[in-house]
């Protein structure tokens, strides 16, 4: 059986003093032993992604949603119910996904770092530039034997967004759904699909505000693809949380949101009955989740519990645990350790997250941590922290008012009613603090009695010793994990592409040791690549490669930088000159 290759004494030491875990009284019950169960067997891995959904699931209780496909696929699952994203915006999300670090960590906590649809922040557009050491964890398993796919769940080309640029060692292909067919077949495969048809933008309207730069194409893109969807849920059914109006916008926007899930399900079942024909069910893991909370006002992009949870659900390939249901703090950060150690793969011992299921499952957190910074062209910072029921968080722009005028969440048209209701004066005291040109430094909530986190608790002094250790957890973190946004934006820039300029990878140099080709690059941290000349997709570069009469292409990239030149090998036998070893 493989064995995750942990060095658990930092891992541990690391999960207890910075992240807040601490060994479990609560043990899970042990997976199966090998004849009974594919975990560790080098499984196919499938992780499904929404965009900008909480748990509107009928699975998780929530008895307005149609959901019957996620509950049939929870039924054979394991649910958890107390999973968090690091942040309520997709692309520090992803940022945090794809590495298992915290996205202010490595630069990419600002929304986003290179916006395409305009609108860039004071800095301009520029790709964070992560530690050296940070690796993608797809292009780990790339590392370890396996074939990498990122795709979206209606064909078009996969989503990144990972904040330092699209590096090409990650994936060994980002087509349309089902290319698992297309790959080796020698080697399982870990495929990320990600699910558009929740976005926030499936809310726009047909016309979209003007000054909204990316609102024509969406709007137009969104409407075709809900064609002939089907409305399960009316505006007269959806209950309204007590942070937004009851307007029939409002009420129209969150059934939309509801009819929007219920869509998108219908291609997950496509894929998954995709899975079964292809006679891989049985060998893959099945995972299901959000980058993080509901496209909605106060949901999408804040560090309340409406913005980062999501729901999650793993289906194994053997069956194990189906029906059950976890109540551990999962945060976004143990993805990338966890399915590494499925693998079979190396665990880092940077990486933020811990392994909550596997042969040996780390020790549970105390505490998930999210952060908010820059969303467009607003500037902010919030840092957050929370238990299995108090949520903390420390406001370092507290002068800012939390809603402020945002192209992009503007064109919601339940918050364009939200705007007229504050302009009327018409919202409540819950409602009008989001427009407070001076917030509470701190917010304490308790989640239990205020699921809407709507009665900040910091002056109540029946909450003191919560407030205290609340606090204590959040400086704690604070002091031992790195955060780019001690400094302005403009100054981290500045660090990560003097000048403004981006830097550039060094090329690959080619070495031949005892008959192998060795390939290294002087740009510490890079990936490199290589192919045969004239084909096109490249292969990851880890170990000698064995050579004969091809002419071998390779490249590299550091995360962050550009792509280098492309340097060729000819072997002896097809040159004349040894000085056609070089770059092109």
């Amino acid at each position: 059986m493989k064995t995750c290759k942990l060095k658990w004494a930092a891992v541990v030491a690391l999960s207890v003093i910075a992240f807040g875990c601490t060994p479990s009284n609560q043990q899970q019950p042990p997976l199966h032993e090998k004849s009974n169960s594919a975990i560790f067997d080098r499984p196919n891995i499938l992780m499904i992604v929404f965009e900008d959904m909480s748990p509107r699931i009928g699975a998780y209780g929530d008895e307005i949603a149609h959901t019957p496909t996620l509950d049939r696929l929870a039924a054979e699952s394991i649910v958890y119910e107390n999973v968090f994203t690091t942040a309520g915006v997709c692309a520090p999300s992803r940022a945090a996904l794809i590495t298992g670090r915290y996205q202010q960590s490595i630069g990419g906590q600002h929304m986003r770092t290179y916006n395409a649809y305009g609108a860039p922040g004071p800095a301009g557009n520029y790709y964070a530039v992560p530690p050296e050491d940070i690796k993608a964890f797809p292009e780990l398993l790339r590392e370890a034997g396996y074939y990498t796919l990122n795709i979206n769940i209606d064909g078009e080309r996969g989503k990144t967004d990972y904040q330092f640029g699209e590096p090409f060692t990650i994936w060994d292909d980002d087509s349309p759904p089902h290319a698992w067919r297309e790959r080796d077949i020698s080697k399982p495969f870990f495929s990320m699909v990600t699910v558009m048809q929740t976005h926030e933008s499936y809310l726009w309207p047909i016309d979209p505000p003007a000054k909204n730069p990316a609102g024509g194409y969406f709007a137009s893109r969104n409407r075709a693809q809900l064609a002939g969807q089907v409305l399960y849920v009316s505006p007269d059914d959806v209950e309204v949380p007590a942070y937004l109006p009851d307007t029939p916008a409002v009420r129209r926007d969150i059934a939309q949101q509801y009819n929007n899930v219920s869509h998108a399900e219908l291609m997950v079942a496509d894929l998954l009955d995709q899975l079964e024909k292809d006679g891989l069910a049985d060998d893959t893991i099945v995972i299901v989740t959000a980058d993080h909370g509901d496209g909605l006002p106060r949901m999408k992009r804040s560090v309340y519990d409406s913005g980062i949870h999501v729901p999650l659900m793993i289906r194994l390939p053997s069956g194990e645990r189906a029906g059950t249901r976890r109540d551990e703090l999962i945060s976004f950060v143990d993805f990338a350790p966890t399915i590494l150690s499925w693998a079979g793969a190396e665990i880092p011992e940077h990486l933020n997250g811990r392994v909550f299921i596997g042969e040996v499952d780390s020790p549970e957190r105390d505490y998930v941590y999210a952060a908010m910074d820059r969303h467009d062209e607003l500037p902010d910072r919030i840092r957050a922290v929370r238990d299995q029921r108090y949520k903390y968080l420390y406001n370092y722009s507290a002068e800012h008012a939390f809603f402020r005028p945002l192209a992009f969440r503007d064109a919601l048209p339940s918050m364009q009613s939200v705007w007229q209701e504050y302009e009327a004066g018409s919202l409540s005291r819950e409602q009008a603090q989001y427009f407070s040109e001076m917030r509470s430094a701190e917010e304490l909530y308790d989640t239990e009695n205020d699921p809407d986190e709507v009665y900040n608790l910091v002056g109540d002094p029946a909450y003191k010793n919560v407030l205290e250790r609340m606090r204590s957890a959040y400086q704690l973190f604070e002091s031992q994990a790195e955060d780019w946004s001690v400094n302005s934006e403009a100054v981290m820039v500045a660090e990560m592409w003097p000048e403004g300029v981006q830097p550039v990878t060094e090329p690959p140099v080619f070495e031949i040791i005892e008959g192998q080709l060795q390939l290294s690059s002087e740009t510490e941290g890079a990936s490199i690549g290589y192919r045969i000349q004239g084909r096109s997709q490249w292969q990851l570069y880890g170990t000698p490669i064995d050579f004969s009469n091809e002419t071998i292409e390779a490249k590299a990239i550091r995360y962050g930088y550009q792509e280098s030149d492309i340097s060729v090998f000819i072997p002896e036998s097809s040159r004349r000159n040894t000085s056609l070893i070089g770059n092109i």
